[in-house]
């Protein structure tokens, strides 16, 4: 039973409210910390023309911010109505919002800033002889001394809002954050000069890198990218060019090795404004899912060009958030820009450099139709490991195909060689010519046309050792062949294809949980497209009868245990679209050579030469680098030579 009170309060009429608490109100959302009035402030300064801008802080930007640029300044008489409340001269009608061009629009800013602290706003334009100085608090003009453009002091922050101050980090903490903003925007515009000084020292300090019309504005963003974020980072990322429909993407994506565990070295703009979406990071992980696998963040400054008009910036405040009228469009474009410029191995940077003598490019040199010995006359008399897993000793289709009369049944295909390599033919096949013993040409590795060189030995039976013109190359064996075996599995299943598949002439049986029965009954048309053939053979055993034909050397039974795995744990109606990739980096992962093979040399030099022509084959599935370069120059390092 509801009681009723014994005093209702009374009600309160409905009034306007004050515009001082009206601005303190739409402060709130526009001025967070120091950071957020840095971030405004900057933004008009560059929607001025400036060419110079400099920060200057004091306690982390609590007490004092002054934000001084060169641009075109304000006439004295428009110094009153910039601090009132949606004033602006970026906008005048609905067109120019919904095509919004500049870094600031909606006229709050300063008003806001003003609501909540001591502002003074001191300006002058070139063709005015003196500049003005008006006084926020009191609404006093008068005229000062300054050169061409604006200064904006903002004085003790939130010294109206005491409670607002409170929550406040330390004076270092808020200065970091200060920083960070000022370097979103100096990373877009590298024909911008920055300093920042707190407590009268220098903080940073970042100068233009480009001037319009003259030089490369790719140039200049890369050196502004090493200026503001290192050299490593443009030394451990590569170039972004792409152009999809009406949208541009450039910048420079992170090496897969150069992720960090936190995501705090990711900048994305849209049309030069920094933002935060979850479209274009959304796009951006996806493009390294085949490289990067964990919880590793990739690193990356990519700069979107759209229409904008394509694009709603008038979503928050802030301006950090925007939407996109098509955001798959979008979508699209970030993720093949980031998937293109991983893909190229990265091998192909160590050719031999240009002073050198002329060699024939990688290319060229697989089309040389050189004279071999097939290896697998050699190999075929060799007793071979019969240790359970992928046999690599007896590829002797990788260089050549014995006659019908000599086959032997154990020389099949290698798996990372196409299976056109297993097609009789009189002369020496392109791999043949590209890794036989007599065809390696007997001169110094230097004067090889492969990146990553000759191999020389392997070690441990794990990794391979080879010399290249900077000095020496180690490969993963493992890691690389389980890349080169999973381009070539995407590359058939994304034809729309059924993977290409080989009937075992004696079907390898398992005894089977009754969840891989069923999922092997419910799932017969996936594993059929993914090469895989697998049927019950008694309530409690399963028969694989096909596997896919790169994959013909794998421990079948691990390879469907695996995959039934991976069906079991995804919606079965999806799962070829949501999961594809999982299952083939799988199935490569067990096909792929395993550690502690004995390789010769010229099975090492056709992993190599795989290496440098397949997509993404500087990581491994999980993410993991496939080989390491060591030059000279830290090799003698090693040994002090020279010193």
């Amino acid at each position: 039973m509801t009681q009723t009170p014994a005093n209702p309060p009374a009600r309160r009429p409905i009034r306007d409210l004050p515009d001082e608490l009206i601005s303190q109100i739409a402060a709130g959302e526009v001025v967070e910390r120091p950071a957020s009035v840095v971030r405004e402030l900057v933004d008009n300064a560059l929607d001025s023309g400036a060419s110079q801008i400099t920060v200057r802080l004091l306690a982390g930007g609590v007490r004092l911010i002054a934000v001084e640029d060169d641009g075109c300044g304000i006439p004295q008489a428009e110094l009153p109505v910039a601090l009132r409340r949606h004033a602006t001269s970026k906008i005048t009608n609905l067109h120019d919002l919904e095509t919004v061009a500049t870094m600031g629009f909606r006229g709050e800013a300063l008003a806001a800033i003003a609501s909540v602290s001591e502002t003074a706003l001191l300006s002058r334009p070139a063709d005015q002889p003196h500049a003005y100085l008006l006084d926020a608090r009191s609404g006093e003009l008068r005229p000062v001394a300054r050169s061409s453009g604006t200064t904006v002091e903002v004085k003790e922050l939130f010294f109206s809002t005491p409670a607002r101050r409170k929550f406040l980090k330390t004076d270092a903490t808020e200065l970091a954050h200060c920083v960070e903003a000022v370097r979103r925007h100096a990373l877009a515009r590298p024909d911008v000069g920055f300093a920042i000084w707190h407590e009268g020292k220098l903080v940073e300090q970042w100068r233009a890198t480009f001037l319009p019309g003259q030089g490369d504005v790719q140039d200049a963003l890369a050196r502004r990218l090493a200026d503001v974020l290192g050299e490593d980072f443009v030394a451990q990322s590569l170039p972004v060019q792409h152009t999809e429909g009406a949208i541009t993407v450039t910048g420079r994506a992170g090496l897969p090795d150069a992720a960090r565990s936190r995501a705090d070295q990711q900048y994305c703009y849209v049309n030069g404004r920094f933002v935060r979406d979850k479209v274009v990071t959304h796009a951006a992980r996806s493009a390294y899912e085949d490289v990067l696998h964990g919880q590793r963040q990739p690193v990356y400054a990519l700069y979107i060009e759209i229409d904008p008009a394509r694009v709603d910036v008038n979503v928050h405040p802030t301006k950090i958030e925007v939407r996109f009228r098509d955001s798959r469009e979008v979508h699209q474009a970030v993720r093949h820009a980031v998937e293109n410029a991983l893909a190229a191995p990265r091998a192909q940077a160590l050719a031999a450099p240009a002073e050198a003598p002329a060699q024939p490019s990688t290319a060229s040199f697989l089309e040389q139709k050189v004279p071999a010995t097939p290896m697998w006359q050699a190999q075929a008399a060799m007793k071979f490991d019969d240790r359970p897993g992928h046999r690599v000793a007896d590829l002797g289709a990788l260089w050549g195909t014995p006659s019908p009369a000599s086959a032997s049944p154990a020389l099949e295909p290698a798996p990372w060689m196409p299976a056109a390599a297993a097609l009789a033919t009189p002369e020496p096949t392109e791999a043949s010519a590209m890794v036989s013993e007599t065809a390696l040409p007997s001169a110094p590795a230097a004067e090889q046309p492969w990146p990553l060189g000759r191999a020389l030995a392997q070690l441990h039976g794990v990794y391979i050792l080879a010399e290249n013109a900077h000095g020496m190359v180690l490969v993963d064996m493992h890691a690389a062949h389980e890349r080169i075996v999973y381009e070539r599995l995407k590359a058939q299943a994304d034809t729309g294809q059924h993977i290409a598949s080989q009937p075992l002439l004696i079907p390898a049986t398992f005894a089977a949980t009754p969840e891989e029965v069923a999922t092997a009954e419910a799932h017969v048309d996936t594993l059929l497209h993914l090469g895989l053939e697998v049927s019950p053979f008694s309530p409690r055993t399963l028969a694989v009868r096909a596997v896919p034909t790169q994959l013909a050397h794998g421990n079948a039974v691990e390879l469907a245990r695996s995959v039934l795995a991976d069906l079991a744990a995804h919606d079965a109606s999806t799962v070829v679209q949501r999961a594809k990739n999982e299952i083939l980096a799988t199935m490569a992962c067990h096909g792929a050579v395993r550690a502690h093979r004995k390789l010769t040399l010229d099975e090492m030099n056709a992993l190599l030469r795989q290496m440098e022509v397949t997509e993404r084959s500087d990581q491994c599935n999980h993410g993991r680098p496939t080989w390491r370069q060591l030059t000279m120059k830290e090799l003698d390092g090693l040994f002090l030579r020279g010193r």
